[in-house]
């Protein structure tokens, strides 16, 4: 017997993708409401209470409010906005840092930001095995494809072909900083540089590392092999040895749920610089709400993904 999916928000980029993911699987059946009915509060509160199974694909208020809309019910709950990324009795959706049984068998589980995926992947292991200090100030340099922004974001990049790049979050203070310190067990808050360049998806994630001011006896060498044990397992994150001297992202980049790791050192050992290549559509989003459900759903986790 399938179990019963609604999408809460279906209509929007990431909802869009999970769909394309979900599609042909006998393992779910979706339920849906047309234009009217998804604007419908009532209409919403019914298929939470029929679903077994909710993806959120909203805005943070929005999302808050179909919580709410959904007490009382037997649903079990993907949120993939940041509403609830560090709030309690939510588990956080990255199954190869939380453990994969603590997603499965979750009620509430809080999908990953997308530039928090990489950060997080990167860092959270190093730390844990003492090879990175927690009480760093870590610095995030990061671009991503414009399709995180959502459909406005999308319309402007399209609409208008002179822009070339995009700084942004120069307030500091940026809604995905609280989970990559707490989920990567950080005495302070990383400083986060994000921006957006002229491709639709990809993205990719730099922490730089001034090796010989902190004090360890780290090398690349030893960041890459630890983190090439963390993720032996892993089917969806990749660690690899080559040092090219190049990484690229492309406009033509097909849909992925991967997540490839680099590690590059400099000659000395004194610098290093630790990147996270993803799509930001994939991992980053709607293939990481899928990886969720898969597990949630007692499923082999790849089940749908494009790897």
């Amino acid at each position: 017997m399938s179990a019963s999916v609604f999408i809460d928000g279906a209509a929007g980029t990431t909802g869009l993708e999970i769909l394309d993911r979900l599609a042909g699987r006998a393992e779910f059946s979706l339920i849906t409401l047309d234009d009217a009915q998804r604007k419908s509060a009532n209409a919403r509160r019914d298929a939470f209470h029929a679903a077994d199974f909710a993806v959120l694909c909203l805005p943070d208020d929005a999302a808050i409010e179909a919580v709410a809309l959904a007490e009382g019910a037997k649903v079990r709950i993907i949120d993939a906005s940041s509403a609830h990324r560090v709030s309690p009795g939510w588990t956080y959706g990255f199954p190869e840092i939380v453990g994969r049984d603590a997603v499965a068998g979750a009620r509430r589980v809080t999908n990953p930001g997308c530039y928090p995926s990489g950060f997080i992947a990167l860092i959270a292991p190093l730390v844990r095995a003492g090879l990175l200090p927690a009480d760093w100030p870590y610095t995030v340099n990061a671009v991503s494809g414009y399709s995180g922004g959502g459909k406005a974001m999308i319309a402007r990049f399209e609409d208008d072909a002179d822009i070339a790049f995009r700084a942004y979050g120069l307030g500091m203070g940026h809604k995905h900083v609280p989970e990559m310190q707490a989920l990567s067990g950080l005495v302070h808050q990383p400083l986060f540089a994000p921006s957006v360049i002229p491709a639709h998806r990809g993205m990719m994630v730099e922490v730089p590392l001034q090796l010989g001011a902190m004090g360890t006896a780290t090398t690349s060498q030893a960041l890459r092999k630890c983190l090439a044990k963390f993720y032996t397992d892993s089917a969806i994150v990749t660690v690899h040895d080559e040092t090219p001297d190049e990484l690229l992202l492309r406009r033509s980049m097909a849909p992925s749920d991967r997540l490839d790791l680099h590690v590059f050192g400099s000659p000395d050992g004194s610098q290093a610089r630790l990147i996270a290549l993803l799509d930001n559509l994939g991992k980053g989003a709607s293939g990481a709400a899928v990886q969720n459900l898969n597990l949630m759903a007692g499923l082999d986790e790849t089940a749908g993904l494009s790897l």
